[in-house]
């Protein structure tokens, strides 16, 4: 596989994404799509001294990304996302917000805020959550006309308020991303919720209790994380919970990485390489990189993965295969997990072992090599296990990367038929 290709996979889900520059676009196409527009004030820097501590959620700065009447949508999903169900331009933020981090300790996180371009006042809310990402810029808030942003102006262009986090040490956040951490990951979603609802609420709008939450990749296993905290965790005073999506997600990560262990994935070496740089930070898996990385990657590793480096520079660093980038010793502690280790990913294997009480689908692809169909049915397996009710969609014979542009429009009409509903 070329850098490109691993670029567009990378890990359990990343799109290809590029510079972060903002964009202009003409005048509103008509007055249905005049959005509201009351003054802003200027941004405040992330880490400025004058900026006391506050409660989880408030918004450090925000700058605008995007500005598009419902045409320039539909161009920018041309050829990527079915675009038929587009019915509004769309404004897009970047916002810095309050949050923690993986310790419970205070940070700064970012997010790309999606408002359509209405009247109304009142919107209905999605949270929208990406796949792995290693390079900090390959995020929505940088590059809006990435995947994950374009998810965004999908879910917008349909009357929505579109909350998609970076999650923590990604974006125009501090610190480093602490890879798939169940409480970095509510944390940084929910409060990313609470700073939307703080920015709309500026602008003279107001976002709708219920909020659907779908994701890809990685951001399946987020998508059930983030419901179960909203619906039994009391996550938020406001916010409750109103369907689930996720797509492709690896709901049971140590087979995944026991997989990438044995070679079994395309770019094994990388996937793995990336899971355990980023757990050894958060959780401690080893005491010297010589213990886990083969020589002379040993000495280089960790510095590729400190979140500046590109998937390009990553690939061209390390050999694709873990039986040439790995010690035995490392492999076969990944093969048969103890330990923190065990631990850790016992937490993202039970995902879904819980009973939403929300309309709950999920979506895989029969065709994708990266994150088989054997995830979605391992998902599904536990919510019957708990008396729960779902939807299981096939969404074809695509990739990993296709398989969320495929889904993408399913889970539009999905939550319509929910909001229908209910």
């Amino acid at each position: 596989m070329n850098s490109q290709r691993f670029r567009a996979r990378l890990l359990v889900g990343a799109a290809i994404l590029g510079s972060g520059a903002a964009l202009t676009a003409p005048a509103p196409a008509s007055a249905a799509e005049t959005p509201t527009r009351p003054a802003l004030t200027a941004p405040a820097p992330v880490g400025d001294s004058h900026i006391r501590p506050e409660e989880a959620g408030s918004v450090v700065s925000f700058r605008q990304v995007a500005d598009l009447t419902a045409q320039q949508v539909i161009l920018e999903l041309q050829g990527k996302i079915n675009s038929s169900r587009v019915r509004y331009g769309v404004t897009a933020y970047q916002v810095v917000y309050r949050t923690t981090n993986s310790a419970g300790e205070p940070t700064a996180a970012s997010q790309l805020l999606v408002l359509p371009r209405t009247t109304a006042r009142r919107l209905p809310a999605v949270s929208w959550l990406h796949g792995t990402i290693a390079y900090r810029k390959d995020v929505a808030s940088e590059n809006p006309a990435a995947d994950d942003g374009l998810a965004a102006y999908l879910f917008a262009s349909t009357g929505r308020a579109v909350s998609a986090p970076d999650y923590v040490g990604l974006g125009a956040g501090e610190g480093f991303h602490p890879y798939g951490d169940p409480r970095a990951t509510v944390a940084a979603t929910v409060d990313a919720l609470r700073a939307a609802r703080a920015f709309a609420h500026r602008n003279g709008r107001e976002l709708e209790r219920t909020v659907q939450v779908s994701g890809f990749s990685q951001g399946g296993p987020a998508t059930m994380l983030v419901g179960r905290a909203l619906q039994d965790g009391g996550a938020d005073r406001y916010f409750r919970l109103g369907a689930l999506a996720p797509v492709a997600g690896p709901f049971h990560l140590s087979a995944f990485e026991a997989d990438a262990a044995d070679d079994k994935i395309d770019k094994s070496g990388l996937y793995l390489a990336y899971f355990a740089t980023a757990w050894n930070k958060t959780y401690g898996l080893y005491g010297s990189p010589s213990e886990v990385f083969r020589a002379p990657y040993d000495r280089i590793v960790e510095g590729l993965f400190d979140g500046d480096h590109t998937t390009e520079q990553i690939a061209g660093a390390l050999p694709p295969a873990s039986r040439d980038l790995f010690t035995e010793d490392f492999l076969n502690k990944v093969r048969t997990p103890s330990g923190v280790l065990k631990q850790r990913l016992q937490a993202l294997d039970t995902t879904c072992d819980w009973n939403p009480n929300v309309p709950v689908s999920l979506f895989h692809a029969r065709g994708d090599k990266d994150v088989d169909d054997s995830h979605s049915a391992y998902c599904a397996q536990q919510l019957t296990d708990n008396g729960a009710g779902y939807r299981l969609t096939d969404v074809g014979d695509y990739d990993h990367s296709d398989s969320v542009r495929q889904a993408l429009p399913r889970i539009v009409r999905f939550f319509d038929e929910v909001a229908d509903a209910g």
